[in-house]
Parts: structure tokens; sequence; C-alpha cells
């Protein structure tokens, strides 16, 4: 079976690992890896260098990156991302595409293939997240797949309404959590010789995404968001850089300028798949407006506040502690989150950890002939 897989930064790569080396170790499959997306950016690391020296055999490389945030530069990078996909349609047939997630430049990449009958299967459908334009991406990814892998019952749930039917969703749990139970993380000291960050000191790991619904309000939210670092000043604040959405860009030039006067905060542009999640587990608390504040933080559990209504109508579970962006909001959730940080118990609702077998053994069975 030729399997395709897109992936199109490193969030999406990093959920993808346990699958792709179960399709690769696999001679019942031919596995394809398609990047694209911020993967060949240099300002985003180049995280195509990560899937090559992971040691995956075939990748193809598009270029499809933004030449800048603004709503007319995304638009512009959607069709760019059509007209490359168009092209490699044409010269390379698959038997499945897998897609991942609600990313713009992901939609464009399955709406390309529609004209070709490419068929497709949707990993982490059935989500909401309404302060982000992602949400109509993610159902627009849906509509769109033939196979549906949810997280969770409660997605599954949601698919099988939206969908009419639920021929072909199969609840398989979250990747993530897979990796959480077989990767070997990083200790302490491991951490800071890799990433030269003390994790030894009280640590924030921040990740925070412009509100792509309400571009006119990310300006006063990244201010905001600044106040509360330079008033949190017995923490090390670790930020994870954002990624190539609308506006995304002028929150990474206000982090980078902010940077230099508050001595604790730090910035890192790409931990990997292993240096997030060992940041994740070591770190006192997350702050931001990250999906994976929703999954991967359940499994430690770390405390997650949650900044915002970028991920509106997600699953809550008691580790998320939802906060307005203002200063003031933000520092009454960090000192509830130092009383209440000791008392959180691990939850499992994203499944086992075997989710890679679980989409392998449908694969084997199931008749593609018949999607």
């Amino acid at each position: 079976m030729k399997i395709g897989v897109l992936t199109s930064s490193r969030a999406d790569y990093s959920i993808y690992l346990p699958l792709l080396k179960k399709l690769e170790e696999d001679t019942f499959f031919d596995l394809q890896i398609i990047a694209f997306g911020t993967h060949n950016s240099p300002i985003h690391g180049n995280t195509i260098d990560a899937i090559k020296n992971d040691g995956f055999k075939k990748v193809d490389a598009l270029e499809t990156m933004p030449s800048s945030d603004k709503p007319i530069d995304i638009s512009k990078s959607q069709a760019k991302t059509i007209d490359a996909f168009a092209d490699y349609y044409e010269n390379n047939q698959f038997d499945l595409v897998f897609a991942l997630g609600d990313r713009f430049e992901m939609f464009a990449a399955v709406a390309a293939g529609l004209p070709f009958n490419v068929k497709f299967a949707h990993i982490h459908g059935g989500e909401t997240t309404l302060g982000a334009i992602d949400n109509a991406y993610r159902h627009g990814i849906s509509h769109m797949a033939k196979l549906h892998f949810p997280v969770c019952d409660e997605y599954k749930t949601r698919l099988v309404e939206m969908l009419g039917s639920d021929k072909n969703i199969f609840n398989v749990g979250a990747l993530s959590i897979e990796n959480l139970k077989n990767l070997q993380l990083l200790s302490v000291e491991e951490l800071k010789f890799k990433f030269q960050l003390d994790f030894s000191v009280p640590t924030i790991l921040c990740t925070f995404h412009p509100e792509t619904v309400a571009l006119e309000k990310n300006k006063t939210y990244t201010s905001n968001l600044l106040e509360a670092f330079r008033a949190l000043s017995k923490y090390q604040i670790v930020v994870t850089m954002p990624n190539a959405d609308t506006m995304g860009n002028y929150i990474r030039q206000k982090l980078e300028e902010a940077a230099k006067p508050i001595k604790h905060l730090k910035l890192i542009e790409s931990f990997g798949t292993i240096g997030y999640l060992s940041a994740m587990k070591h770190c006192a608390f997350m702050l931001g407006n990250t999906s994976s504040g929703f999954g991967e933080a359940s499994y430690f559990p770390t405390p997650a506040i949650n900044l915002g209504n970028r991920q509106d109508g997600r699953m809550r579970s008691p580790h998320i502690f939802d906060t307005p962006i203002d200063k003031n909001s933000i520092l009454e959730s960090v000192n509830l989150v130092e009383q209440k940080r000791s008392s959180l118990k691990p939850l499992f609702p994203y499944g086992d950890g075997n989710t890679s077998t679980k989409i392998v053994e449908i694969l084997k069975q199931i008749n593609l002939g018949d999607l």
C-alpha cells in the first residue's frame, strides 16, 4: 500500500512520529513523506533536516511558505500550496494520503487532491477551536477525507454528526500520547546540555499563537502577555516561537524585542519532539494557547493556563485553567495553579498509547476501493 503523509510543520511531524516509524518498518507499506509549509524555512528552524536525520528514506519537499504574515500573504500561500500540489499529484499517485489537523496549508494540500480523486485519511478531526480560522480548515479537511481517525469518543461523535454517517470513523486515541508512553524523554541535565536552558529553576513553558478570528486584538493580547512576563520574574519563561499564521511574525518580533530587557525570558525556535515533550514534563506549568496544553499535558499532568479563545470548543479536563489575555487575570491564574498543581492526577482521555498499531491494523483490514 503506497502511503503519502502530509506534514507542514514541526508540530504535526512530532505527532505523526510513531505512525511514521510503524509504516516505515512494515514492508506492507511504501511510505512517502511530503514536507511543505515551514519545514523548508530557515526562520522556523529548517525542520526538514530533522525528518531526514530521523532516517526516513523517502522525503519530498515542496516550497509553499508564505512571504509574510498578512492576510494577503496567507491567502496567496494557500494558492501557492494548491499550485505546487496540483503538479505533485499529477506526477505522484498514492493509495492513501494522511492529513493531520487544521492548518491552512494542510487544507490547501488536501483541496488540491480532490480533482485527482486522491483518497485522504484525516487525523484529529471532529475537534473544535472557535477562536481560530483553523476550525473551518479542520472541518473542511474532514469533509474531503474518506477515512477518519479522531482521538476520543467526544470528537468521534461530533464527526458523525457533521458528516452524517459513522462509516470509516475510528476512535484510535492520540499519537501524541503514544509518543509520551514510548519516547525516552530528556532529563533536566540533558535539557540544559542540549538547549542551554536550566529547568531545575521554576520554569513556565509558553507557546502563544495569534487568534486568527480576532486579528485586531492580537496587538493588545501580545502587549498584555509581555506585561505578565515582566511581572513573573520569579520564573524562567521559555517561549517556543509561533507558527506561520496571520500576525505570527508580529508576535515573533515583539517577543524578540522583549527578550533583551526581560532577562528571564528565553526564546527557542524548535525543541524537536523529544525536547518539547521533555520541557513539558519538567516545567512548572504551561502558559499560552496551544493544543498540546490539552492533549500531551494531560498525560503528566502538567497544568496549562489556556489563554483567550483560540482553543474554545476543545474538551476540558481539570489541568486546564481558562484565562483572559490580560495581565491581572494571568497572574491570578498563576497563583491558582501554584495552589492546585500538587493535587492534579494524570488523565487518559486520549487513548492507551497504541494508536499507531490500531491505525496500521485498520489500514490492513479496510478495502480502500470501497472508500
